[in-house]
């Protein structure tokens, strides 16, 4: 059996704070006590590493120049030559995730992602770069903001990031150096509690990703939704996939993003043929998601118009 090597990365722009955090971490004892630490440095920033106030001093700094370095047998290598027990990246913003995910070796396992963000510039990156932005905040299990002030729209960057990730833990560091985590209330745009939950064609996207991120507090509820069927042979006897196209941060990303349906007569479906669907949510395992996930049972399907925006977004 191969030896797990855990991995602990940070993503982020330029001048994000990631190499500040990295140095305290490791200077910090209780993170660094001496266990042998590859260092991955994907980018230079203007900081620079002082390895002599590491806790531990059995840390090894590599540097990746390239993309074209992030192969399995080049990263392995490092790894062996310093016998790391763990690992540590700094990645470069402007590369896609990606193509570290696909490359890492076999042994090695992401423990924790954050990503690092300067509050001032954040949103002109996302409008800017969005597909960057999007990119790292994805899989991130929390988003630091550093130099917050009064003047930085917190709802517009929480608004942002729950667009693509409702789990991301949000936190902001203002000048002083001090850490608070963001209040912004989690208000869905519709009533879950409502008898039959009423999903607007605009409130698809978030709809559709708060289901699936958590299932289980639709358990038993009855929604009405417009959206598209697709009727395959390959699915079970009997069902569909019910769904819209959505865009999270570009064209290049619209999916169809679609839940599996049971009852009604899917023979008489056209994929083209916008319907409205009233059905009752039940959590269940089946082999289309390979998984536990949400089974729309059908309670009414009626014709309806589909909306002009024919892709669904989150704002």
């Amino acid at each position: 059996m191969m030896e797990e090597i855990p991995v602990y990365l940070f993503t982020g722009f330029l001048d994000a704070g990631k190499t500040k955090f990295i140095q305290e971490t490791l200077e910090d004892v209780r993170f660094n006590n001496g266990e042998s630490t590859l260092l991955l440095l994907c980018e230079e920033g203007e900081e620079e590493y002082e390895p002599s106030t590491f806790s531990g001093h059995n840390v090894f700094i590599e540097l990746i120049d390239d993309q074209s370095e992030l192969t399995p047998t080049n990263l392995e290598r490092l790894q062996k030559k310093h016998a790391a027990e763990r690992v540590i990246v700094e990645y470069n913003g402007m590369w896609m995730l990606d193509d570290l995910y696909q490359n890492m070796p076999d042994s090695w396992l992401v423990y924790q992602e954050f990503m690092f963000a300067d509050s001032q510039t954040f949103l002109t990156y996302n409008a800017n770069m969005r597909g960057l932005v999007v990119d790292k905040l994805k899989s991130c299990e929390m988003v630091v903001l550093n130099r917050a002030d009064e003047k930085v729209d917190k709802v517009e960057i929480h608004k942002i990031i729950r667009a693509v990730s409702r789990r991301t833990n949000i936190a902001y560091e203002d000048r002083t150096g001090e850490v608070y985590y963001d209040d912004t209330p989690e208000e869905l745009p519709f009533d879950i509690e409502a008898p039959v939950i009423q999903i607007t064609p605009e409130n698809y996207a978030i709809w559709y990703q708060d289901i699936s991120e958590e299932p289980d507090k639709y358990k038993g509820k009855t929604i009405h939704v417009g959206g598209f069927p697709m009727v395959r042979e390959k699915l079970p006897a009997g069902s569909f996939i019910f769904g819209r196209k959505v865009m999270t941060c570009c064209v290049e990303d619209i999916t169809f993003a679609g839940l599996l349906c049971t009852g009604g007569n899917p023979k008489t479906l056209r994929d083209d043929q916008w319907i409205e669907l009233t059905a009752k949510v039940a959590i269940k395992h089946n082999r289309v998601y390979n998984k536990k996930g949400p089974v729309l049972n059908v309670i009414d399907i009626q014709p309806g118009t589909a909306p002009a925006e024919e892709v669904a977004t989150f704002y």
